[in-house]
């Protein structure tokens, strides 16, 4: 979807119909055959993970026809052409982690780090996100957030800010690195797996799909939903270790 078509001019009907073809589209992109027919052949797959809570269970913040959308077609198509890119390939056997970071920088191999990085990303992003989240974090983390950034607020801040600026479609972290906590922004599938300095927390999406049913170009009000009421710090302070 293009960031320059007017926002104001796009029904709901059409935003779910793009979305739909969208996934449908990149779902045939490949002549490889589908997943169960790889499955049937015995060929190792990249298993698209299930929900760590219903479909419904993020609204009224995120909705339920948001979710599926973004869960059921976005993400499955990331994992579908990931599996039909490898079959046949020194990467069938590799895991998701391996493939992103083999691909990583390769234009060769472009259209297969674009799928399965965003496969990855996705898998992330919803272990990011819990219908008890919000609020802010306890122990080491929360100590290791006054220190590198002040105060949590001001890190609510520069989180926020990281989504909400990023420039069209691509993601917001929280990384450490070097002992330090950073926020920082990656556009399209990037992502800082890639690195190996450093080590993802949390992320936020802030591709398009990722909120447009439920908050239209309000692109700052998702990122406040998610962050006063979805995002797990649970799964960041676990990351941390």
């Amino acid at each position: 979807m293009s960031e320059n078509r007017d926002p104001q001019k796009l029904t709901r009907r059409d935003f779910v119909s793009g979305v739909v073809a969208a996934a449908a589209a990149a779902g045939a992109a490949s002549a490889h055959g589908s997943p169960s027919t790889l499955q049937a052949t015995g060929a190792p797959m990249i298993e698209l993970p299930k929900l760590p809570y219903g479909e419904g269970d993020l609204a009224p913040h995120i909705s339920q026809e948001t979710i599926s959308f973004h869960y059921g077609k976005h993400h499955k198509a990331y994992v579908d052409n990931t599996n039909r890119m490898i079959t046949g390939t020194e990467l069938a056997a590799a895991s998701l982690e391996d493939i992103v970071k083999a691909t990583a920088g390769k234009p060769d191999k472009k259209g297969l780090f674009n799928n399965s990085a965003q496969a990855w990303n996705h898998s992330f992003y919803w272990k990011s996100l819990s219908p008890k989240g919000g609020g802010q974090p306890t122990g080491k983390l929360l100590s290791m957030i006054q220190s590198d950034f002040g105060d949590f607020s001001k890190f609510k801040e520069e989180l926020a800010k990281a989504a909400v600026t990023q420039f069209g479609s691509g993601w917001a972290w929280l990384v450490v690195e070097d002992g330090k906590l950073k926020v920082e922004q990656t556009p399209n599938a990037e992502t800082p797996l890639t690195n190996p300095a450093k080590k993802p927390l949390l992320t936020i999406d802030v591709w398009e799909h990722a909120y447009y049913v439920d908050y239209r170009n309000r692109r700052p009000d998702y990122v406040t939903a998610v962050l006063d009421k979805l995002i797990n710090w649970e799964f960041a302070a676990a990351n941390l270790g």
